[in-house]
């Protein structure tokens, strides 16, 4: 293609659609993969191949600081630049265990070159050695702002991974990758540990680096409907010619086989008044051959399904019935060099773990003697093979992600790197293997007979995070103990300058230097709507009439207006129990896997349809969702029939092993994901459909779950009758709005089927009832046994008498990267920050992984006053609308299309509603902000608060809040 480069594969790859080359860059040695097609969603990625030697977190810190400025964009945030003034799809950048990403994607050509140039010269031309603030401020530092004060740690990357060690769950997976790579780079934390990131100094940072950031160590991919031979003549001129080829020692090491299983004990942290009994982790990890064994990859993937995920899966079942844990999971992890198969016990004892190894060896040695259930091994493969063909990663763009799998072949192997973009021939090949023995043969082999294995037997140790703190201050104390009255004023003074540092505003010019579109080259149009809506008798159906490649998504949605208000929070238990108990004609293990087996999936779920446009609150449903290929249709309609006539909702066994699982998994989602539930339950205090989502999935559904789990025995049979009885009350003829995504041969079919279900709904009489909205400010704090904080504020600008508009996206994206960014990330050193501005009134701020309280909230409260003063040059003000724009005009699959007509359709908005904002976003001004700072203000005045954090912090800011609790 061009003379610069060495062609070394080219291959038409039938399953992605694409034609797929390999190049060697012939001066840098840089290797350069085209995957050419029709996409318009263009991606670029370098990668580097990045294999850590130790836990300072050198590969992460890197990640984000080559992001600060380099040598054409000497911006101190080129990658907020972007983020504010690009159209891109994707941006962002990712630390593996032993590789670094710096993916981009857009669908408009000239965004996609100028997000290429940005991050080509970031990696290659960073400013990190020219500003060792730039270290301190993403890496770590000593800060000490007056002589008197205690030092303290911080910085982003710190701060971030004591989010990350906070959790059971990631602490776990650490130590299971540790234990069984101890001498490779999987031994060590690439993400680093918070207790060694600090002896992490500058040269040493400088140097990986300078080792590791060369064209010769780089994997550049393009993807997508482009002038490629542009691109490659683009990439050489500019970037490549610039350096020689030279050799990188990266290559990523074997582990030598263990010759016997090792055994680890570790702890994770829980508060002092949490239980210590039943909060034991169990897990057995066996490493399974190589990421280059694409079939044995896809056999192990359909495994995990078979064996674990299933429910009433064999490892799975087994386990359960011997009482031991709560919950049983487990996964196939791949993308490493080494892949490796777990399997974890949750809410388990110290006691347990012998039993748990031999309950795993017979189950497993069971199987392998009289074999894995068919059923259950075509179901996964039909599974695997549904999403592949799919390709439906939902906002993120196919490119990206079919980008990221090539490395799980190329990065270590270079002459195979489409060996995981091939995968439908492996599918057919093992649909025959499922009654060759092959499958129990994998058993035994890796499960049963596999020395290379590891147990990792996680307890919960009280007070372990307060202690964990008080070392860190202790070793803090005795640091600055030993320094000089010099030395600690230099630190005060480095101090001083790091703040000085990031307070300084960025030059006219270095700003101009970031390559912008202008306001004109916008498309003006705005979205479009699919809603054709018909009738059966007295049934509205919705067709979203889109091409969707052969697959018919549809919806069966309830409405729940009328369900006792009693009654609402179990609906959250029953999305998760209809479906996954067993049948009049199927036992849940084989319910699940005949559903898999001839189809995408059917799911329970609740949804919270917003009414902004007539301000009636909102509509809660309660939805029935499957997807397949079309000829299937009658096939997943019967057995939602199945589901919703036959199910055992007696069964109490199974009901008791669910709402274990439950438990498990809220105990870990919602402090992992403290942001959304600060901000849920915030708005609890005053939103309807905020109060709703609480009920069946928040902070107050959790406490339903952890009490039934509790005093199952108690409770169960009021339990089974309130479950019976809400399904009387929810399935129901007049109840029923079905929304279908397909083509309109497809939709015919499927409109037929809408009249059997309203057959064999309930038509019994019942007594209405309601859902009571307990709208009260409670303003509460929740301790954790985390070492950060999560603080929202939130409140309904149109109880203030103020009306949406689309500059409030506008200021979404100023908040985001300016105000809160330089605040709460730049200077407070927390991971992230977000707001939110609904067209309902609903609005919210909140921090993430944040090592601050009062002084995040005191910032909250700054909003008004900046925006009151906020004035910018007029391509500031088009970056930040194209900015915006961007994150309106994600291309979406068919699904995504359908579910943006829905909502629009319960909304009541119209095409003219999304035309209105879009132009209100393209044609505002600098004084357009400025009006909402009433709008701001009055969010941040009505003083919903709720934080998820450390007691320590949450006790010395105590009077911010009417309740504390744990959690």
């Amino acid at each position: 293609m061009t003379e610069a480069y060495e062609l070394l594969q080219k291959e038409e790859i039938k399953d992605i659609h694409a034609m797929g080359y390999l190049y060697r860059h012939k001066k840098s040695g840089a290797r350069v993969m085209l995957l050419s097609n029709d996409d318009e969603n263009k991606v670029f990625n370098i990668a580097f191949r990045t294999p850590p030697a130790n836990s300072t977190g050198v590969a992460h810190i890197i990640e984000h600081t080559v992001l600060c400025g380099s040598r054409k964009f000497p911006l101190k945030d080129p990658f907020v630049e972007l983020v504010k003034g690009s159209l891109n799809t994707f941006l962002n950048a990712m630390t593996y265990p032993d590789k670094t990403m710096f993916p981009v994607a857009s669908c408009n050509d000239t965004d996609f070159q100028n997000l290429m140039d940005v991050y080509l010269d970031a990696v290659f031309y960073p400013n990190i050695y020219k500003n060792e603030n730039i270290f301190k401020q993403e890496g770590w530092h000593y800060h000490l702002e007056k002589e008197a004060d205690p030092v303290t740690y911080n910085g982003v990357v710190y701060n971030e991974m004591k989010g990350a060690f906070s959790s059971a769950e990631e602490v776990l997976g650490r130590q299971i990758l540790n234990s069984l790579f101890p001498d490779t780079a999987y031994g060590v934390e690439s993400g680093g540990d918070p207790k060694v990131i600090p002896s992490l100094d500058y040269e040493e940072f400088l140097d990986f680096h300078r080792k590791y950031y060369h064209p010769s160590n780089s994997y550049i991919y393009l993807y997508g409907n482009m002038n490629m031979k542009e691109k490659l003549e683009w990439l050489d001129k500019e970037y490549l010619s610039d350096f020689e080829a030279i050799s990188v020692d990266s290559k990523i090491a074997y582990q030598k086989p263990f010759d016997k299983r090792r055994e680890i004990c570790a702890s994770y942290p829980i508060l002092d008044q949490e239980d210590d009994k039943n909060n034991t982790y169990l897990s057995e990890s066996m490493v399974v051959g190589d990421e280059l064994d694409l079939k044995l990859n896809i056999a192990f993937a359909v495994l995990e399904y078979a064996l674990l995920d299933a429910p009433g899966a064999p490892v799975k079942q087994a386990l359960l019935d011997a009482q031991i844990g709560k919950d049983v999971d487990g996964s196939y992890s791949d993308g490493i060099l080494q892949p490796y198969f777990e399997i974890t016990a949750r809410n388990a004892n110290v006691s347990d773990k012998e039993r748990f190894l031999q309950v795993i060896h017979d189950t497993l040695q069971g199987i392998a003697d009289q074999g894995v259930d068919k059923k259950a091994i075509l179901a996964g493969i039909n599974y695997l093979e549904f999403r592949f063909r799919e390709a439906d990663y939902a906002s993120f763009p196919k490119g990206l992600m079919y980008g990221i799998t090539v490395f799980d072949s190329w990065l270590y192997d270079d002459t195979k790197p489409f060996l995981h973009l091939k995968q439908l021939d492996v599918f057919d090949e093992l649909k025959k293997d499922a009654y060759s023995g092959y499958f129990e043969n994998l058993i035994r082999k890796y499960l049963i007979s596999n020395p290379h294995s590891s147990v990792i037997t996680l307890v919960p140790q009280k007070g372990l995070a307060d202690e964990e703190d008080k070392k860190t201050k202790e070793k803090l104390a005795k640091y600055k103990a030993g320094l000089k009255d010099a030395e600690i004023a230099k630190l005060v003074q480095d101090t001083k300058s790091l703040n000085e540092y990031q307070e300084s505003a960025d030059s006219e010019e270095n700003k101009q230097r970031i390559p912008l579109l202008k306001r004109t080259d916008i498309d003006r149009k705005s979205v479009r709507l699919y809603n054709e809506q018909h009738r059966q008798e007295d049934t509205t159906i919705l067709h979203h009439k889109i091409c969707t490649n052969g697959i018919t998504y549809a919806a069966l949605l309830f409405d729940t207006k009328n369900v006792p208000d009693e009654l609402i929070p179990y609906m959250g238990i029953l999305k998760s129990v209809l479906g996954y108990v067993s049948t009049r004609n199927y036992s849940y293990s084989e319910l699940f896997n005949e559903i898999n087996a001839n189809t995408g999936g059917i799911y329970c779920s609740t949804q919270v349809f917003q009414q902004p446009k007539f301000n009636l609150g909102c509509t809660r449903m309660f939805g029935v969702r499957m997807k397949c290929l079309n000829d299937k249709v009658n096939f997943a309609f019967d057995m939602i029939k199945e589901i919703l006539t036959t199910s055992k909702i007696d069964d109490e066994k199974r009901l008791r092993e669910i709402l274990g699982s439950m438990k498990a998994n809220l105990q870990q989602s919602i402090p992992g994901a403290g942001h959304s539930s600060a901000v849920l339950r915030a708005s609890s205090y005053f939103s309807p459909s905020a109060y709703f989502q609480e009920q069946v999935g928040g902070i107050a559904f959790y406490e339903l779950v952890e009490r039934l789990d509790k005093n199952f025995d108690e409770m169960k049979s009021d339990l089974v009758t309130k479950l019976q009885t809400l399904m009387r009350y929810i399935f129901r003829p007049e109840n029923l709005f079905v929304s279908i995504t397909c083509d309109g041969k497809a939709f015919e079919g499927t409109k037929e089927r809408v009249a059997a279900v309203k057959e064999y709904l309930c038509h019994d009489q019942l007594a209405k009832g309601c859902i009571n909205y307990r709208l009260e400010q409670k303003n509460e704090a929740f301790i954790t046994s985390g070492q950060v904080q999560y603080v929202a504020s939130c409140g309904n600008f149109k109880e203030a008498g103020y009306e949406y508009t689309g500059a409030l996206r506008i200021l979404k994206m100023i908040l985001d990267y300016d105000y809160l960014w330089a605040n709460l990330r730049v200077k407070g050193g927390a991971y992230g920050c977000m707001s939110g501005f609904k067209r309902n009134g609903e609005s919210y701020v909140v921090s993430y992984r944040d090592p601050h309280l009062e002084k995040t909230l005191k910032v909250y409260r700054g909003i008004k006053d900046y925006l009151e003063k906020f004035s910018c040059p007029e391509r500031d003000m088009t970056k930040y609308i194209i900015g915006t724009i961007s994150a309106l005009d994600t291309p979406m699959n068919p699904s995504a299309k359908g579910e943006l007509s829905l909502n629009a359709y319960f909304g009541g908005l119209t095409e003219d509603d999304f035309q209105k904002e879009r132009e209100e976003i393209l044609d505002a001004g600098c004084e357009d902000i400025r009006k909402l700072s009433k709008i701001v203000d009055a969010v941040i005045a009505q003083n919903n608060i709720c934080v998820i954090g450390t007691s320590a912090k949450i006790e010395e800011d105590r009077e911010y809040f009417k309740e504390v609790k744990k959690l």
